[in-house]
């Protein structure tokens, strides 16, 4: 299934620099994105827009 998000017209395309990672978050990120992507909650982007994980 595709998504479309329609945008503001003349919208740029807005991305956060990534905030620094503990090797143990890097971690535990890279394990959460997997197992989300495995059970299909998540897929790859090659968006333009993005912004950073925030650990809460």
């Amino acid at each position: 299934k595709k998504i479309q998000i329609d945008l503001v017209p003349g919208a740029a395309p807005v991305a956060r620099a990534p905030y620094r990672l503990a090797p143990s978050e890097m971690k535990e990120l890279t394990e959460q994105l997997k197992e989300l992507s495995d059970k299909g909650f998540i897929k790859p982007s090659s968006s333009p827009w993005g912004a950073p994980v925030l650990f809460v």
